[in-house]
Protein backbone atom coordinates (compact mmCIF):
# COMPACT_ATOMS: atom_id res chain seq x y z
CA UNK A 1 0.00 0.00 0.00
CA UNK A 2 1.90 2.73 -1.41
CA UNK A 3 0.51 5.76 -0.15
CA UNK A 4 1.00 9.08 -2.66
CA UNK A 5 3.70 11.44 -0.87
CA UNK A 6 3.10 15.09 -0.38
CA UNK A 7 5.25 17.99 -1.89
CA UNK A 8 7.10 18.23 0.81
CA UNK A 9 7.85 14.49 1.35
CA UNK A 10 9.19 14.73 -2.49
CA UNK A 11 11.13 17.33 -1.36
CA UNK A 12 12.90 15.83 1.27
CA UNK A 13 13.51 12.54 -0.43
CA UNK A 14 15.45 14.53 -3.42
CA UNK A 15 17.24 17.06 -0.94
CA UNK A 16 18.30 13.42 1.36
CA UNK A 17 19.00 11.57 -2.06
CA UNK A 18 20.71 14.86 -3.39
CA UNK A 19 23.01 14.99 -0.22
CA UNK A 20 23.68 11.37 -0.16
CA UNK A 21 24.77 11.57 -3.49
CA UNK A 22 27.03 14.27 -2.91
CA UNK A 23 28.42 12.35 0.42
CA UNK A 24 29.31 9.37 -1.91
CA UNK A 25 30.53 12.30 -4.72
CA UNK A 26 33.23 14.02 -2.01
CA UNK A 27 33.95 10.46 -0.33
CA UNK A 28 34.93 8.24 -2.88
CA UNK A 29 36.12 10.72 -5.84
CA UNK A 30 36.91 14.49 -4.83
CA UNK A 31 38.83 13.77 -1.61
CA UNK A 32 40.79 11.29 -3.15
CA UNK A 33 41.68 12.82 -6.12
CA UNK A 34 42.35 16.02 -3.82
CA UNK A 35 44.82 13.58 -1.43
CA UNK A 36 46.36 12.19 -4.41
CA UNK A 37 47.23 15.57 -5.57
CA UNK A 38 48.52 16.21 -2.35
CA UNK A 39 50.76 12.90 -2.06
CA UNK A 40 52.12 13.93 -5.57
CA UNK A 41 53.06 17.22 -4.91
CA UNK A 42 54.93 15.89 -1.70
CA UNK A 43 56.82 12.85 -3.71
CA UNK A 44 57.43 15.53 -6.15
CA UNK A 45 59.45 18.27 -3.43
CA UNK A 46 61.11 15.04 -1.93
CA UNK A 47 62.13 13.81 -5.41
CA UNK A 48 63.37 18.10 -6.28
CA UNK A 49 65.00 17.72 -3.08
CA UNK A 50 66.99 14.12 -3.80
CA UNK A 51 68.03 15.24 -7.00
CA UNK A 52 69.39 18.95 -5.47
CA UNK A 53 71.67 16.94 -3.31
CA UNK A 54 72.58 14.80 -5.71
CA UNK A 55 73.44 17.80 -7.88
CA UNK A 56 75.59 19.28 -4.57
CA UNK A 57 77.50 15.93 -4.19
CA UNK A 58 78.71 15.74 -7.92
CA UNK A 59 80.16 18.53 -8.02
CA UNK A 60 81.65 18.13 -4.69
CA UNK A 61 82.97 14.72 -6.54
CA UNK A 62 84.17 16.61 -9.36
CA UNK A 63 85.96 19.34 -7.20
CA UNK A 64 87.66 16.57 -5.62
CA UNK A 65 88.65 14.46 -8.70
CA UNK A 66 90.26 17.76 -10.19
CA UNK A 67 92.00 18.18 -7.02
CA UNK A 68 93.15 14.24 -6.98
CA UNK A 69 94.29 14.66 -10.71
CA UNK A 70 96.26 17.49 -9.95
CA UNK A 71 98.04 16.08 -6.94
CA UNK A 72 98.68 13.03 -9.14
CA UNK A 73 100.61 15.17 -11.56
CA UNK A 74 102.40 16.93 -8.87
CA UNK A 75 103.32 13.68 -7.40
CA UNK A 76 104.72 12.25 -11.02
CA UNK A 77 106.76 15.11 -11.90
CA UNK A 78 108.30 15.65 -8.25
CA UNK A 79 112.24 15.13 -8.57
CA UNK A 80 113.33 11.51 -8.42
CA UNK A 81 114.72 10.66 -5.01
CA UNK A 82 112.84 13.30 -3.52
CA UNK A 83 112.68 13.97 0.46
CA UNK A 84 111.08 15.86 2.94
CA UNK A 85 114.36 16.31 4.71
CA UNK A 86 116.38 17.53 2.14
CA UNK A 87 114.40 19.74 0.45
CA UNK A 88 113.57 21.17 4.06
CA UNK A 89 117.00 21.40 4.43
CA UNK A 90 117.63 22.90 1.06
CA UNK A 91 114.60 25.25 2.09
CA UNK A 92 116.74 26.79 5.18
CA UNK A 93 119.28 27.64 3.19
CA UNK A 94 117.59 29.43 0.15
CA UNK A 95 116.11 31.17 2.79
CA UNK A 96 119.58 31.82 4.99
CA UNK A 97 118.25 30.87 8.03
CA UNK A 98 120.05 27.19 8.80
CA UNK A 99 121.81 28.74 11.23
CA UNK A 100 118.65 28.94 13.24
CA UNK A 101 117.55 25.60 13.12
CA UNK A 102 118.18 23.41 16.48
CA UNK A 103 116.78 20.06 14.81
CA UNK A 104 115.17 18.89 12.59
CA UNK A 105 113.35 15.19 13.21
CA UNK A 106 112.25 13.18 10.37
CA UNK A 107 109.86 10.18 10.63
CA UNK A 108 107.32 8.52 8.46
CA UNK A 109 104.12 6.55 8.74
CA UNK A 110 103.65 3.59 6.54
CA UNK A 111 99.42 3.41 5.11
CA UNK A 112 98.10 0.19 5.43
CA UNK A 113 97.03 -1.59 2.28
CA UNK A 114 98.80 1.19 0.44
CA UNK A 115 102.16 1.81 -1.19
CA UNK A 116 102.26 5.32 -0.15
CA UNK A 117 103.74 6.63 2.89
CA UNK A 118 103.46 9.62 4.83
CA UNK A 119 106.55 11.56 5.84
CA UNK A 120 107.39 13.97 8.83
CA UNK A 121 110.00 16.21 9.29
CA UNK A 122 109.55 18.56 12.78
CA UNK A 123 111.86 21.43 13.07
CA UNK A 124 112.67 23.82 16.10
CA UNK A 125 113.98 27.24 15.05
CA UNK A 126 116.02 29.64 18.03
CA UNK A 127 115.81 33.31 17.54
CA UNK A 128 114.77 34.24 14.30
CA UNK A 129 112.51 37.10 12.94
CA UNK A 130 108.61 36.68 12.26
CA UNK A 131 109.94 37.95 8.52
CA UNK A 132 112.61 35.22 8.58
CA UNK A 133 109.66 32.57 9.57
CA UNK A 134 106.50 33.81 7.27
CA UNK A 135 109.37 33.73 4.58
CA UNK A 136 110.72 30.19 5.02
CA UNK A 137 106.47 29.23 5.68
CA UNK A 138 105.82 30.73 2.29
CA UNK A 139 108.77 28.83 0.39
CA UNK A 140 107.28 25.45 1.76
CA UNK A 141 103.71 26.29 0.98
CA UNK A 142 104.00 27.43 -2.12
CA UNK A 143 106.31 24.81 -3.62
CA UNK A 144 105.05 22.29 -6.12
CA UNK A 145 105.93 19.11 -3.78
CA UNK A 146 103.04 19.05 -2.37
CA UNK A 147 104.49 19.62 1.52
CA UNK A 148 102.16 20.92 4.06
CA UNK A 149 102.56 22.31 7.30
CA UNK A 150 100.57 20.22 9.44
CA UNK A 151 101.48 22.11 13.17
CA UNK A 152 103.25 25.26 13.75
CA UNK A 153 103.77 26.69 17.38
CA UNK A 154 105.79 29.83 17.75
CA UNK A 155 106.60 31.47 21.04
CA UNK A 156 108.76 35.07 21.68
CA UNK A 157 112.21 34.21 22.93
CA UNK A 158 113.50 35.48 26.29
CA UNK A 159 116.58 36.99 24.53
CA UNK A 160 115.68 39.87 22.36
CA UNK A 161 112.47 42.38 21.42
CA UNK A 162 111.21 41.15 17.99
CA UNK A 163 112.55 37.28 18.19
CA UNK A 164 110.84 33.93 18.36
CA UNK A 165 111.38 30.38 18.41
CA UNK A 166 109.26 28.29 16.59
CA UNK A 167 108.63 24.28 16.23
CA UNK A 168 107.07 23.20 12.66
CA UNK A 169 105.73 20.07 11.67
CA UNK A 170 105.97 19.21 8.04
CA UNK A 171 104.65 16.70 6.52
CA UNK A 172 103.65 14.93 2.53
CA UNK A 173 103.39 11.59 1.11
CA UNK A 174 106.16 10.16 -0.70
CA UNK A 175 106.29 6.40 -2.39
Amino acid sequence: MVKKLTKREKYAIYALSGAIILFILFQFIVFPSIDKRKRLKRTLQIKEDILSEMMTLKSDYDAIEKRTSLAKVRFENREKGFTLFSFLDGLTGKARIKEYVTYMKPSTTVQKNNSYKISQVEMKFKGLTLQQLTTYLYMVETSKNMVNIKRLSISKTGKQEGFIDAVLQVETVEK
